[in-house]
């Protein structure tokens, strides 16, 4: 009888957000974790990665392609859409080049090698460009551009017209401003405990990506070689122009329009954003050694005082 007295252990589930520093140190946790992966892991990895974001970017243009909506309203919607590609991404545990320029915080902490970052950085590019065309190579089999009378096919037309046509400066800043914002999407999802938590956590941060207009390299793999693809049916030349209004001039859309017009400085401003903007800043603010002791002593004392 003396036993059915004894008072039970309750177990609290905190549902609370990780607090900031905290997700600085998980997030330098995983650099390391990431940073010892193997190639191959790296590799294949990194082509589901630009798979995911592929499959992002087409259902984004399928979905705004024929809209009639204010333009800020399309772009809303076309960014919160195309968030399903980080979703992928982050829920899946696949490597995104933009995402993992957050490894800088665990090579400022010196628990990642030069060696080991830029390998990561190399090896997860190169997979997401292939994972990218390869979803390139599908989408154009599957003739998912002739839907609505090639409207499909027009409006992914167009939105590379427009990236390779971008100046220097301007793909830079966009792409420095796309992936400081895709970095505190990945930021915010290191706050969450839960698969729901991660996902609203990406919903705003990139569907604000998107609808501004900014530059998201690994998203460029998929569109401007869709729309090189595209440019080769007179169909969808001819859709695009009654969409657009204008004659219009191709001759940017091309694999040297591609790489040196606009995947070259997005790639230099996407790794500014993340690196200089989100990583090495919050690293300043939450890991530094005497700052990281501070905000520990801090935690403990209202710890104790609950």
């Amino acid at each position: 009888m003396a036993e059915n007295n004894v008072p039970k252990t309750i177990q609290v589930v905190d549902i609370d957000a990780y607090s900031p520093p905290q997700i600085a140190n998980r997030i330098d946790k995983v650099a390391l974790v990431k940073a010892k992966l193997t190639f191959a892991q790296t590799f294949l990895l990194g082509i589901l990665a630009g798979a995911y974001i592929g499959i992002g970017a087409q259902f984004a243009t399928f979905v705004s392609s024929d809209s009639t909506l204010h333009f800020g309203l399309t772009s809303l919607i076309t960014g919160i859409v195309f968030s399903l590609g980080l979703m992928l991404v982050v829920v899946g545990g696949a490597e995104l080049f933009t995402g993992n320029c957050l490894i800088i915080m665990g090579y400022v902490s010196k628990r990642v090698t030069t060696r080991q970052m830029l390998n990561n950085w190399t090896v997860s590019y190169a997979g997401n460009l292939l994972g990218s065309l390869t979803m390139v190579c599908w989408i154009s089999q599957a003739h998912q551009w002739e839907f609505f009378q090639n409207m499909v096919g027009a409006k992914a037309l167009l939105v590379a017209h427009t990236k390779v046509n971008l100046p220097f400066t301007t793909a830079l800043a966009r792409g420095v401003l796309c992936n400081s914002m895709v970095c505190l999407a990945v930021w915010l999802c290191f706050s969450g405990r839960s698969v729901a938590d991660k996902i609203l956590s990406i919903v705003f941060p990139i569907g604000g990506f998107v609808a501004s207009g900014f530059e998201h390299c690994v998203a460029n793999m998929y569109f401007i070689p869709m729309g090189i693809t595209l440019k080769k049916h007179p169909e969808v030349i001819a859709a695009a122009e009654k969409m657009a209004g204008k004659t219009l001039d191709l001759s940017q859309l091309t694999w040297k329009g591609f790489f040196i017009n606009n995947l070259f400085p997005v790639t230099l401003g996407n790794i500014v954003g993340g690196v200089i903007l989100v990583g090495v800043v919050f690293w300043f603010v939450y890991l530094r050694p005497n700052i990281s002791l501070s905000f520990s002593v801090k935690q403990d004392y209202f710890h104790d005082k609950k």
